[in-house]
């Protein structure tokens, strides 16, 4: 789009300058001027402008379509903190693998005695329609054999000192530069702070879809392309969306969403080392420390039992029966939505669409009605234990094992009744 003034129209009757929001326009010599690095071509001066002095004119927008069949491959942005992958990064590469399989881009799993490291500019080349994961950092070569163990068929690796911990503009600029070169038909990401905030910026560099917090992945056996669902409508509904003529094709997953496949030691990859121009390296911030969450009981994400409440528990006060039950279980202790909307737990323990998502082994849900959005971010708990005195409770559909009763009197009794088991 463009906008500009006609100027044999303009009377200078300052009613555009009234107009727009932005402050866009001034009256210099009775005539307007717009600012066009102020202006978002939002109309209201147009609008607002009685002498049609105001052209704004629409543009068919020219994007040229990429050719879908030299984009090979599924990346998963292997997102670290410390020196350290992160879960995300392997329960992506899992999943990676099975959507791999689909798509009959995967290689035959090469078994050797550990990880086949390549430098930049070898001979040698990646597989380049396997599963590859993309590590940006400093002194990572720790981290490269656990990757290929757990399903990176190749490790794309970039590392400088200016590197070590995540900030936007260096991490865009690298991870689209790779995506140019290599051209994966399909990256994921993890819905984590970090990778929320990176790969939005890389989809609208390279022209792409994206599509965020997925709960499910999956190949279209026909079209072979990537079907991601999420929820949508605040939850009503599951949507299943594609990006038939863009690449690659993206998508965010929260964690605990997938499993990772269990770690092969006698999985056989490629590193491929990269560098590029330190002007790359430059970010308009300046990181000056990082204060890690001080969690004061177990941490929520990781945790293997979960002992979450809902608006059942009627107060913030009552919130204390469910610490006592994780204190004897080593749990972590979750809320929904409700409980932190009413201001009863802070917002990081909520579990949910708007929250956190878990896949603990057990999760028990104390007074939690089981809305979709709730279940969104638990229902891959491997067991989950239900307490609510509402029979008809959706949550009771979702459940191992259900309990009909007072949760004022059902968790202290399973509180005192763990006790005694733990102590025998």
């Amino acid at each position: 789009m463009s906008i500009s003034i006609i100027i044999e129209k303009c009377t200078g009757c300052t009613l555009c300058v009234k107009a727009c929001p932005f402050d866009a326009i001034k009256i210099v010599n009775k005539k307007a001027v717009i600012d066009l690095h102020k202006c978002t071509l939002c109309g209201a001066c147009r609008d607002a402008c009685k002498f049609k002095a105001v052209l704004l004119e629409k543009t068919p927008a020219k994007c040229d379509l990429p050719n879908i069949k030299d984009y090979k491959g599924i990346w998963v942005f292997a997102e670290q903190k410390n020196g350290r992958v992160q879960s995300v990064a392997y329960e992506l590469l899992g999943k990676a693998q099975e959507l791999a399989k689909k798509l009959n881009t995967n290689v035959s799993p090469v078994r050797d005695n550990g990880a086949h490291k390549v430098a930049d500019g070898c001979l040698r080349q990646p597989i380049s329609n396997g599963v590859s994961a993309v590590l940006i950092g400093n002194k990572l070569e720790d981290q490269l054999d656990e990757l290929i163990f757990c399903g990176a068929d190749n490790i794309y690796l970039v590392e400088a000192p200016e590197l070590a911990n995540f900030q936007d503009e260096p991490y865009t600029n690298i991870l689209v530069e790779l995506v140019k070169k290599y051209k994966p038909e399909i990256l994921l990401c993890g819905a984590t702070n970090i990778g929320r905030s990176l790969i939005s910026r890389v989809a609208i560099n390279i022209k792409a879809g994206l599509t965020a917090d997925c709960t499910g992945l999956d190949i279209d056996p026909d079209k072979k392309i990537l079907m991601q669902t999420r929820p949508a409508f605040g939850g009503n509904i599951m949507a299943t969306i594609i990006s038939p003529n863009y690449r690659p094709q993206m998508a965010t997953v929260r964690h605990k969403v997938f499993a990772p496949m269990a770690a092969d030691k006698k999985r056989k990859g490629k590193v491929i080392k990269e560098s590029f121009d330190p002007k790359l390296y430059f970010s308009r911030t300046k990181l000056l420390d990082i204060i890690e969450e001080i969690e004061s009981t177990v941490n929520l994400s990781e945790a293997d039992i979960i002992v979450s409440g809902g608006r059942g528990l009627g107060g913030p006060e009552n919130f204390k029966l469910l610490e006592d039950l994780a204190h004897v279980l080593g749990a972590a202790v979750g809320s929904s939505r409700a409980a932190v909307d009413a201001g009863w737990i802070p917002y990081s323990h909520q579990v949910g669409q708007t929250g956190r998502t878990v896949g603990p082994k057990i999760y028990f849900a104390c007074g939690i009605s089981g809305q979709i959005q709730h279940l969104v971010g638990m229902q891959s708990s491997k067991i989950i234990v239900a307490i609510n005195k509402d029979p008809e409770a959706p949550i009771f559909k979702v459940a191992t094992y259900g309990i009909v009763g007072d949760l004022f009197q059902v968790v202290p009794a399973l509180t005192q009744a763990f006790k005694i088991a733990l102590r025998k």
